[in-house]
Formats: structure tokens, C-alpha cells, sequence
């Protein structure tokens, strides 16, 4: 149940590419994180290269697009490989949607308490005490 914020500055901007990226996302947090896409969120913003800066100098005089991921999940639920294959697999799959890319673009895996965090009303501690308090059906 991650929460996926994208922000992203592009030189060339095609109408589906917020479509793209935010599945993009989405499918690296299910395959290099284990995480369920369909309780996955992911907002998309775009970002002029001309308001993105980098050593006092828009993207735009660099001439190369950039981006920022957050993805928040629950603490101890990766492993740092794991979260270092998703950061690694998202830099390359960004190249391959918005490059050439600066190098000084970001993916931060933050990771938050399962007791401070949660969706539909309900916290993640909540929704693993109560699978382990559902009745376990044996197999016939």
C-alpha cells in the first residue's frame, strides 16, 4: 500500500507520459519490493525544466531532465537490497521514459512506523494484527 510521489522535469513531455511513469512505478515497487499495485497510489507532477535547478542552473541550460521519487512504506518490510534494486531499476527506467537525465536525480525509499501510517482509516499495525486474528482455514 505505498504512497508514490513523482515529481519530474522533462525536455520532450508527450500527453501519456504521466500514464507511463506512474505505472512505471508501480510495477518496480511490486517487483523489487513485493508491494501490491492494487493498493498502490502514485501521484505524477510535472515540473518545467526551467524551474528545476541544479548547481544554480536550470535543467534546461543543462540540457537533461531530472526527477524526484518518494516512496513511503512501512519500516522493516524491505531489505536493503531490495530497496537498493528498486532505486536502481528506477533511475534506469526514468532514463529510458524522460532522459538523458542529471545525475542529481532522487528515489528515496521512506520508510514510516506501520502504527503512524495507513489507508482507509486504518493503520498497517491494524491491518496485520487483524490477518493474524482471522480464523485459519485448513486445507481438506
Amino acid at each position: 500500500m505505498p504512497m508514490i510521489s513523482l515529481q519530474y522535469a522533462a525536455l520532450d513531455n508527450d500527453p501519456m507520459l504521466k500514464t507511463r511513469l506512474a505505472r512505471t512505478v508501480s510495477k518496480l515497487s511490486a517487483v523489487h519490493l513485493g508491494k501490491d499495485q492494487n493498493v498502490t497510489a502514485v501521484a505524477v507532477q510535472a515540473v518545467s525544466p526551467d524551474d528545476w535547478f541544479i548547481a544554480d542552473r536550470s535543467l534546461r541550460d543543462h540540457g537533461r531532465s531530472a526527477f524526484w521519487v518518494d516512496i513511503r512504506v512501512v519500516d522493516g518490510t524491505n531489505t536493503r537490497d531490495q530497496k537498493a534494486a528498486f532505486v536502481a531499476a528506477t533511475f534506469d527506467a526514468m532514463a529510458e521514459l524522460i532522459g538523458p537525465l542529471h545525475s542529481e536525480s532522487y528515489v528515496h525509499v521512506n520508510e514510516v512506523r506501520g502504527d503512524a501510517y495507513g489507508y482507509g482509516g486504518v493503520t498497517q499495525n491494524e491491518r496485520y494484527i487483524a490477518g493474524k486474528l482471522r480464523p485459519q482455514i485448513k486445507a481438506a
